[in-house]
């Protein structure tokens, strides 16, 4: 990045809320002057509002970075307002010489920020945008025609050859300091942590920040990782690596997993088949990127046209059953419990849980992924909106919309035990496992909270899938049902 003048470089913090790997933050610092950390709480209209369970990940995230940029004689600027308007005031005041920032890629952030950087040329304040959330960016993965893939395994297959020399760059060892700082708001004053009431205790679990981050990727590869591919479907075993809130908010940055995870194999540490089936699954997170930059509607529209003339129902009683965890079926009704005490649910749930709502009660997919975009701490709009259109079928990749999940079946194969359903669903616990993912068939053995929910699910499954087949029968082109456990 060529400057042309004197003065300090704005770091414009978004979703890289780290000092290890952060290629904005080491170009400013690597120019020696000083180095104003900024991060705007965007009102920007058009850009997507974070949801309730992220604002409340985002005040610990950031209350972690301040204490980190403090120790290398830095400092944290807050601002909340319009992108634009806010920037035009703290540069006012800064007079700096440079900007930088590392890039999103959704159709209104790049809207917002390609505005803003022929703002800032046409001030001849110099600036430049990094990769920081992705291992390879959006338009890089081609197929031999030229185009972006839509289909994650050949897309995968290429993605890999693109990281062969993968580099994480080291945190600044110090920042200096701009003469006089902006002006900058209280993190508190945002009012981010929820009150009246605080519904955020089961969030405890969880530890925001780019340290949190760290010790979660160290404790995954020391341990889960052992029997990853086998046990990552059972909820109720800790087996996943749960960085997915830290990668969303940029604690950690996928570079590094990559690299932790080559050299645990390298180290013999870790199976090299158990860390490539991990590893795939950062793939899959790379791939909803790159559709979502290449169809910048999607949260909007379906990947696959025709399934926008789907015959969606609307049931507001049965959606607010679902969003309670009172659907009547144990392993749909833990996960939607999991997710509202923790900001988290396990992803084979989720998968079912969706399906659920789209198919046995065929409610949009867009009412679903709104409110999973409120209550997760990991909600990142390419995944939630990928995730959400493959489960109902018209998304990218290999979806058949034909594949309606058996919530009982599915709840069987995966918690055989009931382990999960009774942590999450207490009033079961006391059910043999022979029918704890079909307590109807125990109705003597109830307790009155169990006999409100359980005397009967909400729909059959069976009537629901015929229904949800006929209606998929009525899109052109589609025909051929077939069950999945």
């Amino acid at each position: 990045m060529r400057i042309d003048r004197e003065g300090p470089v704005i770091v414009w913090l978004r979703n890289d809320l780290r000092l290890t790997d952060n290629p904005a933050l080491a170009t400013a610092a690597a120019t020696g002057r000083p180095v104003i950390p900024l991060y705007v709480l965007d009102e920007t209209p058009g850009v997507r509002r974070m949801g309730d369970a992220s604002l409340w990940w985002l005040d610990k995230s950031l209350a972690k970075l301040a204490e980190s940029l403090e120790k290398i004689g830095s400092k944290l600027i807050l601002r909340r307002g319009p992108a634009r308007a806010v920037l035009e005031e703290v540069i006012a005041h800064a007079k700096p010489a440079a900007m930088v920032w590392t890039r999103l890629y959704d159709a209104a952030a790049i809207e917002r920020d390609t505005e803003i950087k022929t703002w800032l040329k046409d001030e001849a304040i110099a600036c430049e945008s990094f990769n920081a959330g992705l291992l390879n960016e959006p338009w890089t993965v081609k197929n031999g025609a030229d185009q972006a893939y839509k289909v994650f395994t050949p897309y995968w297959r290429a993605a890999r050859e693109h990281l062969r020399q993968v580099h994480v760059e080291p945190a600044p060892k110090a920042l200096a300091a701009p003469q006089h700082w902006p002006r900058t708001e209280a993190l508190a004053s945002w009012k981010l942590h929820p009150t009246s009431p605080d519904w955020s205790k089961g969030f405890e679990l969880w530890t925001p920040g780019e340290a949190g981050a760290r010790e979660q990727l160290d404790a995954f590869l020391s341990g889960p990782v052992e029997d990853y591919e086998r046990k990552r479907d059972l909820p109720g075993v800790e087996a996943t690596s749960r960085l997915s809130p830290h990668l969303h908010f940029g604690e950690i940055g996928p570079r590094q997993v990559w690299v932790a995870a080559r050299n645990a194999v390298e180290a013999g540490d870790a199976p090299a088949g158990q860390i490539e089936k991990f590893l795939s699954e950062v793939g899959w997170r790379e791939f909803n990127h790159t559709i979502l930059f290449n169809h910048p509607d999607l949260p909007q529209t379906s990947f696959r046209p025709e399934f926008d003339a789907f015959p969606w129902e609307t049931n507001h009683a049965a959606f607010e059953a679902w969003t309670r965890g009172e659907t009547g079926y144990p392993i749909v009704d833990a996960g939607m419990r999991e997710l509202w005490a923790t900001g988290f649910m396990h992803n084979r749930v989720r998968m079912i849980a969706a399906s659920f709502l789209v198919k046995h009660l065929l409610i949009d997919w867009r009412q679903g992924e709104a409110w999973f975009w409120d209550t997760l701490v990991d909600a990142d709009l390419a995944n939630n909106v990928g995730n959400w259109q493959w489960v109902a079928g018209g998304g990218a990749d290999a979806a058949p919309y034909f594949r309606i999940f058996n919530p009982i079946a599915q709840g069987q194969k995966f918690d055989p035990a009931g382990t999960y359903v009774r942590r999450w669903v207490p009033e079961l616990a006391d059910l043999p496992d022979s029918v704890i993912h079909e307590p109807w068939k125990a109705s003597a053995q109830l307790n009155a909270a169990a006999k409100r929910i359980y005397g009967e699910p909400i729909v059959g499954h069976s009537a629901a899938r015929e229904r949800a087949l006929e209606a998929y029968r009525g899109l052109k082109g589609h025909e051929g049902p077939r069950e999945a456990g």
